[in-house]
C-alpha cells in the first residue's frame, strides 16, 4: 500500500502542476480561455487527494511511526480550496472568454492550495 500511496501522491502533484500551467499559459492571451483540460486536472488532484486520505488510516494502523494520522484540518481546507476552484471552474469552461477578476481568482486559489501544501504542518 505504501506504493500505490506514492503513485497517488505522485498523481496528485502532477495534477496541481497541471492546473497551473494551464492556468499560466493564458496570462498573456486576449481573450482568456479556460482550458478544459484545467478542469480534468483539478478533478485528477482531487479524486487522488481523496484516495491518498482513505490510504492513510490503513497506512498508519501498519505502521504508526512512519504513517501519523492526516491534520483534517488541513485536509478539509486544501479540499474546499480544490472544490472552490472545480466548481468555479465549471461555470466558466464553456464560457468563450474567461473574465480577468475570474482567471486571477483561480490562480489565487491554486497557489494558495499549494502554498497550505507546502507550509501547513
Amino acid at each position: 500500500m505504501s506504493a500505490l500511496s506514492s503513485i497517488l501522491l505522485i498523481v496528485h502533484v502532477l495534477s496541481i502542476i497541471a492546473l497551473m500551467a494551464l492556468l499560466l499559459l493564458q496570462f498573456k492571451k486576449n481573450p482568456r480561455k479556460l482550458h478544459p483540460a484545467a478542469m480534468h486536472s483539478a478533478l485528477t488532484a482531487l479524486v487522488a487527494g481523496l484516495a491518498m486520505v482513505g490510504l492513510r488510516t490503513p497506512l498508519h494502523t501498519e505502521d504508526a511511526d512512519k504513517w501519523p494520522l492526516l491534520n483534517n484540518g488541513w485536509v478539509g481546507v486544501k479540499f474546499l480550496v480544490l472544490i472552490a476552484i472545480i466548481i468555479i471552474g465549471f461555470r466558466n469552461v464553456k464560457k468563450p472568454e474567461l473574465k480577468n477578476s475570474t482567471w486571477l481568482t483561480l490562480v489565487g486559489l491554486t497557489t494558495f492550495n499549494i502554498l497550505i501544501a507546502l507550509f501547513w504542518k
